[in-house]
């Protein structure tokens, strides 16, 4: 997946193959979940509650990085696209997440991700969760403005920047 990712960035591989590929990983950690649970070394690094934010019905490119999240020892709970907003509080709380990823396809759907830090600081939790930001109208600029701790422009760096940060 990450050699799928870097040749799509080179635009050698299109988004139907990066589908394909993702379909393809998905259904291969699915059948090897048990014996990947139960391996050596099975700890996880990190529990992430990750989701497409209030408004947004976009999720393909949310679907790839819980997958790629997960394959690579993360805990991920997917809670899905077009979230209320107070629903990742409430997973976060429920699963007691290390970090919290918020996309957003839209520019009109950004704000949900700066309201979710928000609801982070007023539920007394921003210190202890991580927050990882992404989708198209994303920015790092954007992510530092509203007091995230990263930004990912796709999945293969959402992976390197969750080690960094909970690692």
């Amino acid at each position: 997946m990450n050699q799928v990712g870097v040749l799509f960035e080179r635009g050698k591989l299109f988004l139907p193959h990066v589908m394909m590929a993702a379909d393809a990983m998905s259904a291969g950690v699915e059948l090897l979940q048990d014996e990947l649970a139960s391996g050596e070394g099975s700890a996880k690094l990190g529990v992430i509650v990750n989701g497409t934010v209030e408004g947004d019905v976009h999720d393909i490119g949310k679907a790839i990085v819980s997958t790629m999240l997960q394959a690579a020892g993360f805990e991920v709970h997917d809670i899905g696209r077009d979230v209320p907003l107070q629903n990742f509080i409430d997973k976060i709380k429920e699963t007691n997440a290390d970090m919290v990823g918020l996309s957003a396809l839209m520019t009109t759907t950004l704000q949900g991700q700066k309201e979710v830090i928000e609801l982070l600081k007023e539920n007394g939790m921003r210190d202890d969760v991580k927050v990882m930001v992404g989708g198209a109208p994303a920015t790092d600029a954007w992510a530092k403005k509203i007091g995230a701790d990263c930004y990912a422009e796709n999945a293969s760096e959402a992976v390197v920047k969750a080690k960094e940060l909970l690692l």
